[in-house]
């Protein structure tokens, strides 16, 4: 077998003109970053592709597997790489890829000149290909619409590359060209999925959770650390901010109007979540909202709940079906852990008619009996980090 590599094929970066630079200096230092674990590898780029060449030994599944989850990268393939001679390329291909040569009945042969010194055209290349895998295994049936199997050549720089179909990556941008915000990470299915969407748009994230012990226990903590460490698949190291929040529930129930007390829960949320963003530099909020799906999340209730910040709160799923987020969480593999059966702090301080058009002056009213700052103050000093 010939020298082992993979490939990840840019998405919208090649679209980025004069700062491609920058986003492609980012996807390199993300992708070395992420397969430090396993084995040493030369990470470069050429022609929009970026080039994961192992040096010595290292575990090629498992960095094929954490290459498709690096955002920024469109497809993924691990490839052959040989020299730059049609019948280097044939042996290549035979070698490579002859158990799939073997157990399927169709193919075809699909080539790319990048380096259009290569003697043979595409077509051409093809065409010999092709036939002398057709000679070489009675099996196959060339095939140009529907193949079981299509090999593919690239010629480019430095070598030929010969590999199967691509596989689909992450898509995006590259963590840390969209900045740095703070995310609300409930124990839920939507704002993990939330917190994914975002991210895949080069936002490197800060989640923040508020949790009510002793109502909620520590294994509802506990899952929402596990969300988190499914999400540094895609993101990459993240340092979760633990936020106390029973003090500030237990003073909105005994002091407020019990329709309002969802809304009045939320706004201090987001003041919280709004001093830890200042704190680090973030830009803005993202929450997990979706537009009349529950009480607090009607066009009013929004409007009321982040009337009280200043930065801006973005909604990935706003628009969304449930069943749509659903297959994300499915996709992104969170589905099955956010629903455990743990309480987080919302749910058990939900009220039994909660307002769905709350107005802003009775909710400054309500908040007008609780000493806003000084509860806020508490509950960021109190945080807990922990790096995931």
């Amino acid at each position: 077998m010939k020298d082992d590599i993979i490939l990840l094929k840019q998405g919208e970066i090649v679209l980025k003109g004069q700062n491609r630079r920058e986003f492609e200096a980012k996807l390199i230092n993300n992708i070395r970053r992420r397969l430090e674990p396993y084995g040493k590898f030369n990470v470069y780029a050429l022609q929009s592709t970026v080039y994961v060449e192992p040096k010595g030994d290292s575990d090629m599944e498992g960095a094929l597997e954490a290459a498709k989850c690096i955002f920024g990268a469109f497809t993924v393939t691990r490839a052959a790489a040989c020299e730059k001679d049609k019948d280097a390329i044939l042996e290549t291909a035979v070698s490579y890829l002859e158990t799939q040569l073997k157990t399927v009945s169709t193919f075809k042969v699909e080539s790319k000149r990048a380096d259009k010194r290569f003697p043979m055209g595409s077509i051409e290349l093809s065409q010999y290909v092709g036939g002398q895998l057709h000679d070489r295994f009675p099996n196959l049936k060339p095939d140009m619409h529907n193949p079981e199997l299509t090999v593919h050549i690239e010629i480019r720089d430095f070598a030929a590359y010969v590999h199967g179909p691509a596989i689909r990556g992450a898509g995006g941008l590259p963590i840390g060209v969209g900045g740095r915000m703070v995310t609300l990470l409930s124990g839920g299915i939507d704002s993990p999925v939330a917190s994914h969407m975002i991210a895949k748009r080069g936002v490197q994230l800060i989640p923040v959770h508020f949790y009510s012990h002793p109502y909620t226990s520590v294994l509802a903590k506990e899952k929402v650390i596990k969300l988190a460490g499914i999400l540094t698949r895609y993101c990459g190291r993240l340092r979760v901010e633990l936020v106390p929040f029973t003090k500030i529930q237990e003073q909105i129930r005994e002091h407020c109007p019990e329709g309002l007390i969802t809304v009045l829960m939320r706004r201090f949320m987001m003041r919280i979540a709004e001093r830890i963003a200042v704190d680090n530099a973030c830009t803005a909020l993202v929450t997990g909202d979706n537009l009349g799906q529950v009480a607090s999340q009607t066009a009013q209730a929004l409007a009321v709940t982040e009337e009280c910040v200043n930065i801006p709160i973005f909604r990935p799923l706003i628009a969304l079906d449930k069943r749509d987020i659903i297959d994300i969480a499915r996709m992104i593999d969170t589905y099955e852990t956010s629903i455990l059966p743990y309480e987080d702090c919302c749910t058990v301080f939900t009220p039994r008619r909660p307002r769905t058009k709350p107005k802003l002056e009775e909710i400054l009213e309500a908040e007008a009996k609780l000493d806003i700052d000084a509860l806020v103050e508490e509950a960021v000093m109190s945080t807990e980090r922990i790096v995931v």
